[in-house]
This record gives C-alpha cells, structure tokens and sequence, in this order.
C-alpha cells in the first residue's frame, strides 16, 4: 500500500500511475479545494489523461477519503511530493517537506515503512536533512521503523502521464535492503530499467538534467544574442540547420557522447572556434558569458585534474601517462588536453612521467619536443613500468584491459572504465 503526500502534477500523477498498476493507493494534499475537484473526479489544473485515469481508479484503487493516520498506518512507502520553493537566496525551501514528515511521523505505527522523497531536492537532502531531522524526531518513539529513499522525477508536464507510465528510467536513491525491495516491488511493474544510487547521486541525477535543460536553453539564447551583435545572421534558419546534425539523432558518435565529463576538448576545432566567435562577439560590443566560461572551464579542469594527482603520490615515483591524442580513433595531438596536463605535471614537479597512445606517440613527440617524457610501446610495459597511470584519452585497448588497469593505481579522467 502508498500513500501521496501533495497532489499537484508530480503527486497526483505518481499516485495514479500506481493506482493504475494495481496499488492500493492513498491521496493527499493541504488544499480542501483541490481535493474536493479531484473527489468530483475533475483535475484543478491541466495535464493530458490523468482525468479519464482518476474516473478509471477512483474508490477501487485510487482513494481520497480514508483518514490520513488509517492510510500511514497501513502504507509501506509514502511518496512526498510536496513544493520544495526557491528561497530568496536561491536554497530550496524545505518547509514543506519537513512538515509532511512531520505529519508522516506523528502517527504511530509498528509497520517498517520508507518514506521516499519525490520532491525535488539539492544533492545531499536526505543525507544531511531528512534523516537528522527524522532520527531526531524518533526519539521518543520506540516503534517507529522507517527507511528512506529518494526518487526523483522525470516528467514534463504535458505529458506527464505517459512519461510516468512508460518511463525511460526510474532513479531510486536507496541506503538500506528492507527499503530497497519495497520499492523494487513498486516499480517491477513499470518494466523499465530501475537503477539503484545513493542518496545524493539520486539528487544529483535530477539536478544534472534540469541544469542541462537549463544551460542548453541560456546556450542558445547567448548564441542568438552573439548573432545580433554581429548582424545579418538569421538564427532561425541556422538553428534549425543546427538540429539536421546526425549527432542530434545517434551515429556515429551521439550528442551524449558530448555530455560527459573528461579532462576538456581539445583538437584543431572546438578550442579556436569557441575562442574566435568569443573576439568577434566582443569586437561587435557584446561579451558573451557563458561562451567565455566555456573557455575558462576547459582551462580549469586540467589544473583541477592534475591537484587530484599532487600530494598522493612522490614526485620521483614513475607515473604512466594513457593516452596522447585529443580524443580515441585518431592521432591527432594538436591542442589536445593531454598536453597541458602533462605540462602540469611537469611543473609540479613530477620527474618520471611515462606515456603511452596506440597510435599518436610519434605525433605527439613530433608537435612537443620539448617534453621531457620517456614513451613507451605498449600497455604492458607502461603497466610493468608505472604503478599510478593516468587515463587521459578513452581508447578501446584501455576498455578491454579494464581489470588490468584497475590493478594499479588508476586515476581515469575519462570516467570510461
């Protein structure tokens, strides 16, 4: 059994989308006027099917009128969803949450129950927040056994509906067993792939979709404001054009491919071009910010990169560098951000560097003379030679000999083993 704290396009939607799955299914929510819309079987606000559901589920597995401490008692997850608003500062104001668990927790019960936190959250809520707070709050309860979760969601509204009903994934941040298999039973009728984080990865994964929504969204904004500033450009047609690339659509190499953290871009394109639309923008009179932060950050990285290396190792001990080109399946070395990092390292004070790429260390010789590094044939050798390597470009031959790698003291700046 569930119970749905807040019943606005998140809760209402989680609640019957259960409902319709065959859970016994508990609503509610603050507001008298929404619940009496809802009870007269009309949806207060609009959202595509969630209507004809409500009909459908209504008093056989969807009910709005059972007391609160019946339904808690008898509930083994309780979903929140209630508002987390942006304070003035920009935090999220969890007032709401804290009292629904407030609410949650004033009915005693001997029944283990997790209470999963739909709402959206920052990274590290539940961890820091919820969990102090409710553990405070169980004090003087001697038979209150509770887990927590946190669930977060991926649904547009318009089409929220479909998006929980057939959803391309389901994220549950989950620390405990008792409270992970109540929740694999939920969602085992979903038939979607269901990955298990920790808490604060579940948080994160919510905010690393919405921020990139976001930035896209400011990215092309930016974009439109650089073409006015230099003129006679038509940003219509040119975004349009844009969204013909076969990235956009898969092969052969996917815009999520683009969406990944590594140690920055490099080769002949990305770095000139984002760094000459910038002058050019400027000498038209409009400094372009987050093309400029692009820039910075794609600097930055490689410094904050080479800091996760210093101190953790001695300058003497040998340390095998992976990878020389600017990206796998090709060697070109021209700007690629292997260089400054070694660079780096150098300069740090790391005195035995030794590297290895399958097919770009001639190249790399060739371009940077000036290194004092020693190279070497193959990844055997680096791995007989080297016990801290460095990951730096994602070729295939390192994915294959992952367990070998990971033998040593790996630090992969690729995220790709």
């Amino acid at each position: 059994m569930i119970s749905i704290l807040g019943l606005g396009f998140v809760g209402l939607t989680t609640g019957l989308g259960f409902a319709k799955k065959g859970f016994k299914t508990y609503g509610f929510d603050i507001s008298e006027e929404r619940l009496n819309s809802l009870k007269n079987y009309k949806v207060p606000f609009f959202e595509p099917h969630l209507e004809d559901v409500l009909t459908e589920t209504m008093n056989k597995t969807f009910f709005l009128d059972t007391p609160f401490e019946e339904a808690i008692r008898n509930s083994d997850a309780v979903f929140i969803c209630v508002g987390t608003p942006e304070k003035e500062d920009g935090s999220a104001d969890l007032t709401y949450l804290l009292a629904a668990i407030d609410q949650i927790i004033d009915v005693e019960t001997d029944r283990f129950q997790v209470l999963v936190t739909k709402s959206t959250v920052p990274p590290s809520t539940v961890t820091n927040e919820v969990i102090p707070y409710v553990q405070e709050r169980l004090k003087s309860s001697k038979n209150r056994k509770v887990g927590f979760a946190s669930n977060p969601e991926f649904l547009r509204e318009g089409y929220c509906w479909e998006d929980f009903i057939e959803p391309d994934r389901v994220v549950i941040g989950v620390e405990d067993e008792q409270s992970k298999v109540i929740l694999d039973n939920i969602y085992k009728p979903f038939n979607a792939p269901v990955h298990y984080v920790n808490y604060n990865t579940s948080e994160f994964i919510k905010y690393l979709s919405n921020t990139l929504l976001s930035t896209m969204i400011s990215y092309s904004n930016e974009m439109s404001m650089v073409a006015d500033a230099i003129g006679k450009i038509d940003v219509q047609s040119a975004f349009r054009i844009l969204h013909e690339d076969k990235r956009w659509y898969g092969s052969p190499a996917p815009m999520k491919s683009y969406v990944y953290p590594g140690c920055g871009y490099g080769g002949y394109c990305l770095p000139k071009d984002t760094a000459a639309l910038v002058s050019i923008s400027e000498k038209n009179g409009f400094r372009p910010p987050m093309l400029s932060a692009n820039i910075n950050i794609n600097s930055n990285i490689k410094s904050h990169l080479v800091d996760k290396i210093d101190g953790t190792i001695g300058y003497d001990e040998p340390l095998g560098i992976l990878g020389l080109s600017f990206k796998p399946a090709s060697d070109d070395v021209r700007l690629t951000p292997v260089k400054d990092i070694i660079e780096l390292l150098l300069e740090k004070g790391f005195r035995n560097i030794y590297a290895y790429d399958p097919i770009a260390s001639e190249e790399f010789k060739k371009h940077y003379p000036e290194f004092r590094i020693n190279y070497l044939e193959s990844l055997d050798e680096i791995v007989d030679k080297c016990d801290h390597l460095v990951l730096l470009t994602a070729w295939d031959e390192f994915r294959d000999n992952s367990e070998l790698l990971k033998s040593k003291n790996l630090f992969d700046f690729r995220y790709s083993l």
